[in-house]
């Protein structure tokens, strides 16, 4: 039998008074073996995140400990002095963190933070700091360790830099790893390949892994046992076998049933149509230094992209990070200037227009970003926020006010929400505003650049199933960017697929997903998540948030 390495009971954690409920998380008990993968499974507000960061002591202002123990090791986490719990933090508990960027330091290199991991514990000497950080990085298999110890941050890809925390986490080989949504962004290649890596490690290593995500298809692929938590609960739990092939609770059902399912693009029927959009020959290069000290550096991030659009098709365009599918995008919305090629909107080339003839032109083509925190001003009312475009062409405040309150029901949100501010919002509240946004000035094309990666299974079931509604009701075209094959097998008519920066295939997405003529292509359905698992449903009808 595994010994028992940590055991939280009767967990409760309390929330600031006037929220929507009283506790953040309510009467958790549940206990994690040594050399097992627990993963922990809800939406965002489940409160599977919130006990990752009680036991890391990282919770909140205004979230405490109400009631409950967290045994690790046969000693309370809780209960302990910042002195004790400093002392376990990386030696004995590691974690991963969602997003690296924001946890590492951007003004610091790599090999810099990585000692900084050993410097904390009083640990090693300089040089031994050095080359125990080399070997970390190779154990987690960046291509180059050596240049990745003296980059910064945002020198490395999304992938790299997660493979760094991975790598930091792992420094002081302790006996839990916490990895929260370690995978969330990332595409499905790089994603395959973090949770091998931490398999893998977990495997030789002999570590205990606390795996939170919101994603049946992680758990799918490493699960031991499965933890799933609703509004601060734990409604289910059992080992992967049982909970993924028989759920007992209705919400766990919900969650499985709203997975995208594996990439097995039903057949569509694709009326023939004049092109809305045509492009030919589409370059673009990005070049930096070449100054005193500066070596210069050239990437190509698209070369000779050809592909025409019809009116109400929707074409997804797919590929892993760096495949120049986002630069694409902003290319065509006039957010990034290409080097060469044409870019034609019925038959007006856009690259040579300029002045108010482009703009005129320019509000046919509208985005949706993939963060839409990022992309709404924090200090603007929503209300304000839809009406800014059209007041900027020409339409009186009062007008484009009530148009953004219209727009708000269109998405499925209240006409009262124009008055609030982006942060008193959900992941998916704040991705129909930016939907309703980009309405606003009535295009004919809507570029969605990654418009669901980060949110939650369920809550992107509808976004797919609202955008798909309104590109029927609103005879949209739609090109919608994403590196999650199982999303575009729901929602598109034909796919790109594209690597370093080039189309290496196009076709029907009944033809790329089932009949995949490129070797990359099929890399790409081959790192699925979850692929081995039969289908879920096709996209559901929209719910009212």
């Amino acid at each position: 039998m595994s010994e028992t390495l940590l055991h939280i009971e009767r967990l409760a954690l309390s929330l600031p008074e006037g929220g929507e409920r009283l506790y953040a998380v309510e009467n958790i008990d549940y206990h994690l073996d040594s050399g097992e993968i627990l993963c922990v499974v809800g939406e965002s507000g489940s409160g599977k995140s919130m006990t990752a960061n009680a036991i890391m002591r990282l919770l909140p202002r205004g979230v405490n400990v109400a009631q409950g123990r967290a045994l690790f090791a046969g000693r309370d986490l809780l209960r302990m002095s910042e002195e004790e719990h400093r002392a376990l933090r990386g030696r004995h508990i590691g974690m991963i963190f969602q997003e690296p960027m924001t946890a590492l330091n951007p003004l610091l290199r790599i090999g810099d933070q990585l000692a900084e991991v050993f410097e904390a514990h009083g640990l090693l000497s300089t040089g031994e700091r050095r080359q125990r950080s080399l070997a970390l990085l190779e154990e987690v298999r960046l291509p180059d360790p050596a240049a990745a110890l003296r980059a910064y941050p945002f020198e490395l890809s999304g992938g790299q830099r997660q493979r760094v925390m991975i790598a930091m986490a792992l420094a002081l080989e302790p006996q839990l790893l916490v990895a929260d949504e370690p995978t969330t962004a990332l595409d499905v290649t790089t994603q395959a390949q973090i949770l091998g890596l931490i398999r893998d490690l977990q495997k030789r290593r002999g570590m205990a892994v606390m795996l939170i995500t919101h994603d049946f298809g992680v758990v799918a692929e490493v699960a031991d046992r499965v933890c799933v938590m609703r509004e601060g609960r734990i409604v289910e739990m059992g080992t992967a076998a049982e909970v993924l092939d028989n759920p007992r609770d209705a919400y766990t059902r919900a969650l499985i049933e709203a997975i995208p399912g594996d990439a097995v693009a039903p057949p569509r029927e694709v009326a023939d149509s004049v092109p809305l959009l045509s492009v030919t020959g589409l370059d673009k290069v990005y070049r930096t230094g070449g100054g005193w000290f500066k070596e210069k550096r050239e990437v190509v991030a698209l070369e000779g992209i050809a592909f025409s659009l019809g009116r109400g098709e929707t074409i997804g365009v797919v590929g892993e990070s760096g495949s120049g599918k986002s630069t694409l995008g902003r290319c065509l919305v006039g957010l990034n200037r290409p080097d060469s090629g044409e870019i034609r909107l019925d038959d007006v080339d856009l690259r040579a227009l300029a002045g108010r003839e482009l703009r005129e032109h320019r509000r046919r083509i509208q985005m949706i970003f993939q963060d839409p925190y990022a992309s709404l001003n924090p200090r603007t009312r929503v209300g304000m926020a839809i009406a800014q475009g059209p007041i900027a062409n020409g339409v009186p405040r009062a007008q484009a006010l009530a148009r953004a309150r219209e727009l708000l029901a269109t998405v499925g949100l209240e006409g009262s929400a124009a008055e609030r501010f982006p942060h008193e919002f959900s992941g998916g509240q704040r991705q129909r505003i930016g939907i309703a946004r980009a309405l606003a000035l009535d295009p004919e094309l809507i570029i969605a650049d990654e418009a669901v990666s980060a949110l939650d299974v369920s809550i992107q079931a509808q976004i797919l199933a609202l955008l798909d509604r309104l590109k029927k009701e609103l005879s949209l075209s739609l090109l919608f960017i994403t590196h999650d094959l199982r999303v575009a097998a729901q929602i598109c008519d034909r796919l790109i697929v594209m690597q370093k920066g080039q189309i290496v295939e196009q076709g029907s997405a009944e033809q790329v997903f089932n009949s995949p003529q490129h070797a990359y292509t099929r890399e790409l359905l081959a790192a699925i998540p979850g692929r081995r698992r039969p289908a879920a449903t096709p996209v559901v009808e929209e719910d009212q948030p």
